[in-house]
């Protein structure tokens, strides 16, 4: 597995913290009275518009771009019947494109993704919501239970979600670290599978490298859905259902979960600071 390894991005202490800022504040409340899922005509139409241009431009923009293949869509078709009564997807977050490149890998499903809030409301809150992004609120009880129940019976009806179970994103990060247990939960409400996706990158060619400063090239995996254990608890079934997506996407992004820098549940988990050598992973102090 090529690890990027780059010092470039500031990552935080805490695995699941965010480092981007947001220089915006549109004041948009995410209470029990936001449309977390706009079913209305003049929303609907521009998305559909959004769709065009995705599928005309920024798809292919951003598989040039990236460097992006994609291996394991006769997932998507193998297990279409599944697919199809709704699913929850998960991956590691790892670029500010990467849900484009989880949306033109998983077409002609048009999955909606789960979003830090301030993104909503910041300078790229439009195009963030026609692409399918849906603000997780985290001041008011009250409308986490409105997201959460619109959530559910989103999947429950058949629909897809996608959630960075990393709880951020930290730009060409090779571990993968520990899952929130929010993704299994929504799952397990639902009763759906989850789909687990992983990036791994590849070494950039010299014209990559040298003339447009590309730290790596990314590879997208589609894996085969992970469903809950029915004999556990529920509080069981969340956890197990946790750490065994865990595995998966350390798998699909080319690492041994044995071998992986984290455990697979948050816990308030610290960044593990590492270099790579000859002989494989060292650790700073």
């Amino acid at each position: 597995m090529y690890d990027p390894k780059t010092n470039r991005y500031p990552y935080p202490e805490i695995t699941d913290r965010h480092y981007l800022k947001v220089h915006k504040n549109r004041g948009i409340v995410f209470d029990t009275k936001y449309p977390y899922f706009d079913r209305s005509a003049w929303f609907r139409f521009k998305q559909k518009a959004t769709r065009v241009l995705l599928n005309v431009l920024v798809f292919p923009l951003a598989t040039i771009r990236l460097g992006l293949k994609i291996e394991g869509r006769e997932n998507l078709k193998k297990h279409r019947e599944t697919i199809e009564k709704g699913i929850v997807s998960c991956c590691n977050h790892v670029h500010l494109w990467d849900f484009i490149c989880v949306m033109k890998a998983v077409r002609p499903y048009r999955p909606n993704v789960l979003v830090w809030a301030p993104n909503i409301n910041g300078e790229n809150g439009t195009i963030i919501r026609l692409v399918g992004g849906i603000p997780v609120p985290d001041t008011d009880l009250a409308a986490t239970k409105t997201y959460f129940k619109a959530v559910t019976e989103h999947i429950e009806n058949g629909g897809w979600l996608h959630i960075y179970a990393e709880g951020s994103m930290w730009e060409f990060y090779a571990p993968i670290r520990p899952f929130k247990a929010g993704t299994a939960r929504i799952a397990c409400e639902g009763n759906r599978p989850v789909l687990p996706l992983g990036f791994s990158y590849r070494e950039p060619n010299w014209i990559r490298k040298h003339i447009f400063r590309q730290i790596a090239c990314f590879t997208l995996r589609i894996g085969e859905p992970v469903f809950a254990n029915e004999n556990l608890s529920r509080k069981e079934q969340c956890n197990d259902l946790t750490i065994r997506c865990h595995e998966a996407v350390c798998r699909l992004a080319r690492i041994d979960p044995k071998e992986n820098l984290y455990p697979p549940v948050f816990a308030d988990t610290k960044r593990i600071d590492y270099y790579t050598t000859e002989y494989g992973i060292g650790y700073r102090d």
